[in-house]
């Protein structure tokens, strides 16, 4: 059972490196980008050019250059625009954390798998040869050990990363959505004042 704990702890490990390059908040949350998108929205500098450009930028600037887009539309639909593409975001953002967990729980069972076949094969060397020869019904338990302590040795490292990640991805969302409410009181205002 080796092969698959192996198997998990490479693909758990090449996750939890890839979402933690793409889960930078300076990736995710450019620094001074709503600043930038209410400064040309205030100076009526908004155009299609500028929206694609936005919408490439980060995850953020997906979000705001949807509600830049739709910013002439009624307020439900341009909530409902807003939101179809947060949930986009939030769905890019938690790539690949089902698989970490499923990892993080499946290690353990594949190394108590490996435990009890190692013990099925002591009792098979019981079996054959009787308690004669230690060497035969040793190896057997070490195969049973290690298959275990590999599966907690893949699955606890895969939990703690598991959750943190997606703690961080919350927390990623949330400064998201405040992001958007700065922005979404300017279109508010400019809308108000008929500049929009």
């Amino acid at each position: 059972m080796m092969w698959p704990i192996i198997a998990c702890s490479v693909v758990a490990a090449a996750i939890i490196l890839e979402r933690l390059w793409t889960l930078q908040k300076k990736r995710v949350l450019p620094p001074d980008l709503t600043r930038k998108a209410s400064a040309l929205l205030e100076a009526g500098q908004v155009s299609d050019k500028v929206v694609q450009a936005l919408a490439r930028n980060s995850p953020l600037g997906g979000v705001l250059a949807a509600l830049l887009e739709s910013r002439h539309l009624p307020h439900a639909a341009m909530v409902e625009r807003v939101q179809d593409t947060g949930r986009h975001v939030a769905f890019e953002l938690e790539r690949y954390l089902n698989t970490l967990g499923t990892i993080a729980g499946v290690s353990p069972l594949l190394g108590l798998l490996g435990t009890v076949s190692g013990i099925i094969k002591s009792f098979n060397a019981i079996t054959a040869g009787g308690l004669g020869d230690p060497q035969v019904l040793s190896g057997g338990i070490a195969e049973a050990l290690i298959c275990t302590a590999a599966g907690l040795s893949v699955a606890i490292p895969s939990l703690i990363a598991f959750r943190y990640l997606r703690g961080r991805v919350e927390r990623l969302i949330i400064d998201i959505e405040k992001e958007v409410m700065r922005l979404s009181d300017t279109v508010g205002s400019l809308a108000s004042a008929g500049k929009s």
